[in-house]
């Protein structure tokens, strides 16, 4: 199914389109209130830019040095060339220590590489722990958005999941509010977490300075995920890397005001090796799995500045696309603008079903992304190899060769936009098109307006 019949499917789902409205006042209103009363946002923001594209221009010396403070640390470092090695190396390190129950917290990274999906397959018993993630495993299906798994779903269904899932409980039992759900999970969740032998966590960065992987979370889930089990795995992408604990520092300062609309996220957590022998809590073994996946081939090409991403959704929560038809529709792990412009830079194969139509060009995502991140400038590019490849619609295509010989056609083109905003002046029904109303022309084209 390409984009295009996905979006279709979208905008005709009800429930779906009910539970994207919440979006722009939620996400989008509580960013802007962040970031206005925060009078240091763009120098942080350019402060985090400058420090990542620095560490990504010399990303060897950083992962050398990450490695060697982790293993100095008692962690064991892994390189994962593609998304195959990373789940061979994780189901083998789960074996070796006889591992059944795995308990897992939100990485994004983990959904690239169909990692709970291979464990499962393996053998393993698997529990996504963060809410959205579990609702979504319940369902059988992908996040639709990179920090609110679950926002294309409404408190009925999910109760509707949860009286399906939860069995053993009372079928009478009150679903009316959100509190009543949130404390159904709870008290599933903490029984995987007692019994659980292995914790899966992602990480928002890694400090080279001293082999330490930082989480950010808001249900203290991934805490439990590192803390309680005796063997943790931290699955990471490379470009995580920062040089210090300042740099993270900014990170955490821009992530949460972009993607929540937060001061800073409940939980900031920083963990460094193995338990010690003065500490009470923490994993007797750990192991940190780093995915390349395509990303070094980025490097030193204009899409190496989506290496920079930090995975705040910003942009997604900006995009007028995205709010129209929800991230389902982009057909992969990443969806909205960040998608459009990553997904075909590590996998050419994605500009085929169309996915890089999905953008109105209106800049938005720029605007908000906290790492100055040209997203319309990338999906441009994109846009530009689609078409050399013959990519797209032929009724897209044969529009643009036509409007390129218009343009190198000055009286033909004057004639044309005379003729076309005569037509839909006069025949307002050729303005709508698939449920979408185009404005009315206002006057005079603006090529007679400008030269009288």
């Amino acid at each position: 199914m390409s984009f295009r019949a996905r979006s279709r499917a979208a905008l005709a789902d009800a429930a779906l389109q009910k539970a994207l409205a919440n979006v722009p006042p939620g996400f989008v209103a509580k960013r802007a209130r962040a970031v206005a009363a925060w009078a240091d946002f763009e120098s942080v923001r350019k402060t985090a830019a400058a420090h990542k594209r620095a560490v990504l221009a010399d990303l060897e010396t950083h992962l050398a040095r990450f490695t060697e403070r982790a293993e100095a640390a008692g962690a064991r470092v892994h390189r994962a060339a593609n998304a195959g090695r990373a789940r061979a190396v994780i189901t083998g390190i789960l074996r070796r220590a006889g591992a059944r129950a795995v308990v897992k917290g939100k990485s994004m990274v983990s959904e690239e590489i169909d990692l709970t999906a291979a464990l499962e397959e393996a053998g393993f018993a698997v529990t996504e722990t963060d809410l959205g993630e579990y609702i979504i495993q319940l369902r059988h299906e992908r996040p639709s958005h990179i920090i609110a798994p679950a926002v294309h779903l409404s408190r009925e269904q999910i109760a509707a999941d949860f009286l399906n899932a939860h069995d053993d409980l009372p079928p009478d039992r009150d679903m009316a509010d959100n509190a009543a759900l949130v404390e159904e999970a709870r008290a599933v969740l903490r029984q995987r977490f007692c019994a659980a032998d292995a914790g899966i966590i992602g990480a928002n960065a890694l400090i080279a300075e001293t082999g330490t992987t930082m989480l950010v979370t808001n249900e203290g889930n991934g805490d439990l995920c590192a803390n309680l089990p005796r063997l943790l795995i931290v699955i990471a992408s490379i470009e995580k890397l920062v040089v210090d604990f300042a740099g993270a520092a900014n990170l955490i300062r821009l992530l949460a005001r972009s993607a929540t609309g937060q001061e800073i996220s409940v939980y900031t957590s920083f963990f460094t090796g193995v338990r010690r022998d003065d500490e009470a809590g923490g994993p007797e073994e750990m192991h940190i799995v780093l995915l390349d996946n395509g990303r070094r081939a980025l490097l030193g090409t204009p899409f190496s500045d989506m290496l920079a991403c930090i995975r705040c959704g910003a942009c997604l929560n900006h995009c007028p696309v995205f709010q129209a038809v929800g991230g389902h529709a982009y057909g992969d792990v990443y969806p909205g603008p960040m998608g459009l412009a990553l997904q075909p830079a590590l996998k050419p194969a994605a500009l085929e079903d169309g996915i890089i139509e999905g953008c109105t060009m209106c800049g938005r995502c720029a605007e908000v992304c906290p790492m100055l991140i040209p997203l319309p400038d990338l999906i441009r590019q994109h846009r530009f190899r689609a078409h050399e490849k013959g990519y797209g619609a032929r009724a897209v295509r044969g529009g643009l060769r036509l409007w390129a010989w218009l343009a190198a056609r000055p009286a033909a083109y004057r004639l044309a936009t005379r003729l076309g905003g005569w037509l839909l002046r006069r025949f307002p029904m050729l303005a709508r098109a698939r449920g979408r109303k185009l404005p009315a022309p206002a006057g005079a084209p603006f090529m007679v307006r400008r030269r009288s």
